[in-house]
């Protein structure tokens, strides 16, 4: 078996017919799938056939299967009967036409053409073909539409009647001439399913012309589902069976002979690779275990082949070439997976032992949600085949664990398991910011586990696309997208714990808006909650929020959520709306307040609240839901050390834009906000301190600019010769 299994790199055949996803063979003498012989025995019963009148052969084949290569064959082998003119071949491709009227007429004009050019009837004869045609052309017809027809055909001195008579005179001059005509027609299923009824409809009304042979070829599921209903009941199997007199199942061919013709083309693609990266122990296990499954007819060869040949030499010399084989079998016959591992490359690549990051449970559910989006049938192939190239998905389904040992030898072998690698080997994949819907779906398939659900989400946050944004700003844009309906009301609970535990994580600066009209992730994330709400009733609603706010960590967003549902009462200076839209009751919502009030003291005793994201935002909360002493003390308190100091100030250098009508886009620039730092600290007792400390050398270069643009701002308002002065 290693013979067959590609010997590769050695002396290497011309690289030819590589390219081209239809390109039918032919040559039979270039025959590797054993249709050669097949095709000799039509050919020899086409000129060997005792019955004068007309008879029809049809090929049955699946798209794909090598029909076309068939029929080019059978020509071949006919080719002394025709260039001693003892048979006249008309080849009707009935797919470059469209339309039924278009598609007959073609017919006719294509035999008329070819008969008159090989001298086989008279001018008159001719004639009356173009006649048959306008009657095959324009009938049937819709009944409302007959009579229009009828004045046509009469004009022309047509009439329904005379199609018998047509017949017969055509009939009568095919049979006094002695060579046969093989009209060959192929890629009837291509057709839509009106064209393919109209075909047959012709090929029916002329099936009996002597001297005239009919060679079908097509995929028979396909016509006879068309064919339904053709003859009122009769069922399109019955129907085909009236005009096809001699079927024929296209030969399947056989593994071993298909594994040869892809091993032949693929050693014209990997001549120049190096020997060393080549283990053919692995191959075969790759090839065997996962590659073979997709491998199941000509067509298939011909789509990977094209496809390596295209994608191959950019990445030579850089990538294994089992590896690079492997991944572009799966880009080409299920992109779900390819996919996956480009945008998730962290699931896939890599060694688990030791390694923090990986919880085996949460990777099993992972890969078992995604996989369950594949085809039953060819799901198990494809867990084969990543198991061989991703050793690390061993540690999911196996049990079995490689550790940073292992690294150094994927590296070397250009594996593609290696995480510094692995880009490589998507070079000429076309870059993606969003989820595909395969990959929305296998993440919402955790929505019902909030730690999973949640754990998925921060795994996106680390994610950057393209623009410099994450992953998991696309993902809540597309999330609105299932709020309505897709999402089950007893998950919503389960999503609400999720973002409130890990809603802070996703406020990633790269998804801060970058213009006066972008926002960031928490107000994407409001309007999932906002969203999810409404499909809720109010006492549900308000369990589910104080279930998910109770026990869950995230400060910033917990505190949005419960303003967001204040200033529907109008608080915080917003304007109420009609009582019958509020989302909880007042009540619930002095409930609510309660809760949050009680994770701002729990974040503040631990120090914790200096790190929250909206910290300007949860300090005026804490005074609307306490007291402003209660604030200042807290302030006054965590002040008192110059680092948290700096840190303090820090929070209230903002994002701002300026963009004048001459600009083009907006300029993004920082601006103090001396405001809200003003009511929270006593600045006249910090300033000189402030002073001190932007000089500290371990101060952030943003913690700096903070204290700069703080002292620059107090000694302007404090100036003599500005009238406004600093609050004390």
């Amino acid at each position: 078996m290693a013979c067959e299994l590609m010997a590769p790199f050695m002396e290497k055949p011309e690289r030819t017919d590589l390219l081209s996803a239809d390109k039918a063979l032919t040559d039979p003498s270039g025959d590797r799938l054993g249709y050669a012989p097949f095709a000799r025995n039509i050919a020899e019963s086409i000129c060997k056939m005792v019955p004068a009148e007309g008879f029809v052969i049809a090929v049955y084949g699946s798209w794909g299967s090598g029909k076309t290569t068939l029929l080019n064959f059978v020509e071949a082998f006919l080719k002394e009967e025709i260039e001693n003119q003892r048979i006249v071949v008309v080849r009707f491709n009935p797919w470059w036409f469209s339309g039924q009227e278009d598609l007959t007429r073609r017919f006719f004009d294509l035999v008329g053409t070819c008969l008159k050019n090989r001298k086989v009837v008279r001018e008159q004869v001719l004639k009356q073909i173009a006649n048959l045609a306008d009657l095959a052309s324009a009938i049937p017809v819709p009944e409302s539409q007959y009579a229009k027809i009828l004045a046509w055909l009469l004009r022309r001195g047509i009439s329904k009647k005379d199609m018998p008579e047509l017949k017969a005179s055509i009939a009568n001059a095919l049979r006094a001439q002695p060579k046969r005509v093989l009209v060959v027609i192929d890629d009837i299923d291509r057709l839509a399913a009106d064209e393919i009824r109209q075909l047959f409809r012709v090929v029916k009304a002329v099936a009996d012309f002597p001297q005239v042979v009919y060679i079908l070829a097509f995929d028979r599921k396909v016509v006879i589902e068309a064919l339904k209903g053709e003859q009122g009941t009769v069922p399109g199997e019955a129907y085909l069976e009236k005009i096809v007199q001699l079927p024929f199942e296209l030969p399947v061919p056989d593994r071993v002979s298909l594994r040869r013709l892809l091993f032949e083309k693929l050693d014209g693609i990997l001549a120049n690779s190096s020997k060393e990266l080549f283990d053919q122990t692995y191959w075969a296990n790759v090839y065997f275990e996962g590659i073979d499954h997709f491998i199941s007819t000509p067509r298939a060869i011909v789509r990977l082949v094209n496809a390596l040949s295209v994608s191959y030499p950019v990445v030579q010399g850089e990538v294994n070439p089992v590896d690079f084989i492997a991944i572009e079998t799966l880009r080409i016959f299920c992109p779900l997976s390819y996919d996956m591992i480009r945008k998730n490359p962290d699931m896939f690549a890599g060694h688990t032992s030791g390694a923090v990051a990986f919880s085996a449970d949460y990777a099993k559910q992972f890969h078992d949600s995604w996989i369950g989006l594949v085809p039953e049938s060819d799901r198990e192939p494809i867990r084969r085949l990543l198991l061989r190239v991703f050793p690390k998905l061993q540690a999911v389904w196996e049990n079995k664990h490689y550790g940073p040992e292992s690294g150094s030898v994927w590296r070397k072998g250009l594996r593609i398991c290696a995480p510094e690698l692995l880009p490589v080997y998507f070079r000429l994949a076309i870059p993606e910011g969003s989820l595909s819907n395969a990959e929305m779906t296998a993440i919402l398939r955790e929505a019902g586990d909030s730690e999973e659900f949640g754990a998925a989400l921060v795994e996106l946050s680390g994610q950057l696309r393209p623009d410099g944004t994450t992953r998991v700003r696309a993902f809540l844009e597309r999330l609105e997208d299932y709020t309505a309906k897709e999402i089950p009301s007893e998950t919503i609970p389960s999503i609400f714990k999720a973002l409130f535990e890990v809603g802070d994580q996703l406020l990633r600066p790269e998804d801060e808006n970058r213009g006066m009209l972008d926002f960031g992730n928490d107000i994407r994330i409001g309007r999932v909650v906002v969203q999810l709400l409404r499909r809720l009733e109010e006492p549900q609603r308000y369990e589910a929020l104080k279930d998910a706010i109770s026990h869950r960590q995230a400060i910033s967003t917990i505190v949005s959520e419960i303003a967001t549902l204040g200033q529907q009462h109008g608080r915080y200076g917003a304007k109420p709306e009609p009582e019958g839209e509020w989302y909880v009751n007042a009540q619930h919502l002095n409930d609510l307040e309660e809760l949050g009030l009680e994770k701002i003291r729990q974040a503040a005793k631990q120090r914790m609240l200096l790190q929250a994201k909206d910290f300007i935002h949860i300090l005026y909360r804490w005074e609307d839901w306490a007291n402003k002493e209660e604030v200042r003390r807290w302030i006054k308190e965590v002040t008192a050390e110059d680092k948290t100091l700096a840190v303090f100030i820090a929070h209230f250098l903002t994002q701002s834009f300026r963009q004048t009508l001459t600009d083009k886009v907006g300029m993004k620039f920082q601006k103090l906000d001396y405001e809200s730092l003003a009511h929270f600290l006593e600045l006249p007792s910090v300033i000189e301190r402030t002073k001190r400390i932007a000089e500290d050398g371990t101060l952030t270069e943003y913690e700096r600019t903070a204290a700069g643009d703080l002292i620059q701002e107090y000694e302007r308002r404090t100036s003599p010769d500005n009238q406004t002065t600093a609050p004390q």
